[in-house]
């Protein structure tokens, strides 16, 4: 059977606290007492407890990753990437599924504090809000933390940002090219990205189509609301022969939904989706979709946690420049 800390310490006639001084060659040990410690670790092949242990010295090998939905791919992708690599270097995750409310996110916050977490990964710009800034600053305040496609100022927090403000305003610019009159936008919800995203469909379309009205709708989450808000959009615009959505999953519906309304795409209406995910490859027709560099962004904020641990310095803002995937929605 394994002896514990607790048993050399008793067959030594020693408290525990001298045992673990030898155990993690600290100084202040009589040196007949160190050496029979020494002795008794050996003769019993004492293995340290690494999780005990690591509390002790506060340092866990464990990093936290919070995502508010784990049924989103797009993040769980990220998380795989990020899994991986951390983990080439010796360090495990520790994955809470937070849910989208805000005041829910300081128990998790807190949770992380006591498990002695080294760094914290937030998966997404939903993060990038005053209760989580907050909450980081009160639990958190020494450790570093990344956000993926996110930032906001503290003195530990570092940020990975997608260029999808101009990302999308480059889509609009390719339905302009191709001769599109009239492009629309629509997003699930209001976060930090599609608020970029949404200004970048804005920006384009001062730009490139300085004499019509942008229209741009909020839908939901649920594939219902997303299908409602396509052909309610379309009903009160006839004259739209173009939809950038938000992400693909978005547009994958946007493209049954025109089909069920009898319009052909692209012939009829063009479709653009964000994040080049399995969607855009699987949809029919496949998906034009604006890659915002998940892999890039992963790996970079995984990279970022191990240098930043061993003390190198690293950029607290970081942007990460997209590109257009062209197939045949446009």
């Amino acid at each position: 059977m394994q002896v514990t800390i607790y048993d050399i310490a008793k067959m030594a006639n020693v408290s525990t606290s001298t045992v673990s001084r030898v155990v993690n060659n600290k100084d202040n040990v009589n040196p007949k007492t160190r050496s029979k410690i020494l002795k008794l670790l050996a003769e019993y092949n004492y293995v340290p407890n690494e999780a005990a242990r690591g509390l002790v010295m506060q340092s866990s090998h464990m990093i936290g990753i919070l995502i508010t939905d784990i049924r989103t791919t797009q993040h769980t992708d990220g998380i795989y990437y990020i899994e991986k690599e951390l983990g080439a270097h010796g360090y495990s995750c520790l994955i809470h599924n937070t849910g989208v409310d805000e005041n829910g996110w300081v128990s998790y916050i807190q949770s992380l504090s006591q498990h002695k977490i080294q760094a914290l990964i937030l998966m997404g710009s939903i993060y990038q809000s005053e209760i989580m800034k907050n909450a980081i600053q009160l639990y958190l305040p020494s450790i570093p933390v990344v956000i993926c496609n996110g930032y906001f100022n503290a003195p530990n927090v570092y940020g990975i940002v997608s260029d999808e403000l101009n990302g999308t305003l480059d889509c609009v610019a390719l339905l302009s090219e191709k001769g599109r009159k009239h492009p629309a936008f629509l997003m699930n919800q209001s976060t930090p990205s599609n608020e970029q995203k949404k200004a970048g469909y804005l920006n384009g379309v001062t730009r490139y189509y300085p004499d019509i009205e942008p229209i741009t709708v909020e839908s939901g989450n649920s594939i219902d609301q997303i299908h409602f808000a396509t052909e309610r959009m379309m009903k009160e615009h006839p004259d739209i022969d173009s939809i950038i959505y938000s992400e693909d999953m978005l547009a994958a519906v946007g493209l049954r939904t025109l089909a069920d309304m009898g319009k052909k795409v692209p012939e009829d209406v063009a479709v653009i989706g964000i994040n080049n995910s399995s969607y855009a490859q699987l949809s029919i027709p496949t998906l034009t979709s604006l890659d915002n560099m998940l892999y890039d962004v992963s790996m970079t904020a995984a990279r970022n946690i191990l240098a930043l641990l061993s003390g190198q310095r690293v950029s607290k803002k970081m942007l990460i420049c997209t590109e257009i995937v062209e197939r045949h929605s446009v």
